[in-house]
């Protein structure tokens, strides 16, 4: 048995006699259970080419919606090569047709961008998206209504400054 404190920064400290190599080992067992409750997400990966066929693409969209049910983000490349750089529309076409067969389970969390000899968009989980905080909505100042009028107008003043005269 060990003499541990509890709050050493208390006015009497509290101490507490215990079996201290019995708690670090419990206080262990409880890290790793929480650990291993923890969901993670990872980035699955899905290369297309420009010249995919119809069946192809369904193929790697059933995958991304497997990836995106699990609750996995999906980075969906697809890389041009040579003369495919001068016609990139065409890829960006490619890849919103690919979203458009996932669309059910998955939103663009980033719209297809060009980097380079590369076309990439991401993808993330609906249930995530839904499960995420709002942001807080950002309210517009209140109108503020004039309590005194104006005694006098412009053209008035400009009157009675020329009669004045």
């Amino acid at each position: 048995m060990d003499l541990v404190k509890i709050s050493p920064t208390a006015n009497p400290p509290v101490c507490k006699i215990m079996d201290y190599g019995k708690y670090r080992y419990e206080q262990s067992k409880k890290e790793k259970e929480t650990r291993r409750n923890q969901k993670t997400s990872e980035l699955k990966e899905i290369s297309l080419s420009m010249t995919i066929e119809e069946h192809d693409l369904k193929t790697k969209a059933g995958n991304a919606h497997k990836f995106l049910s699990r609750g996995d983000k999906c980075k969906v490349s697809l890389r041009m090569r040579g003369r495919q750089q001068a016609h990139a529309k065409i890829g960006i076409r490619v890849m919103q047709d690919f979203f458009a067969l996932v669309e059910e389970v998955g939103i663009m969390e980033r719209p297809p961008v060009i980097e380079g000899r590369n076309i990439i968009m991401i993808l993330t989980p609906k249930n995530a998206a839904a499960t995420a905080q709002p942001k807080p909505q950002v309210k517009p100042p209140p109108k503020v209504e004039p309590t005194a009028k104006a005694t006098t107008t412009i053209g008035d003043a400009i009157k009675k400054t020329t009669n004045d005269e």
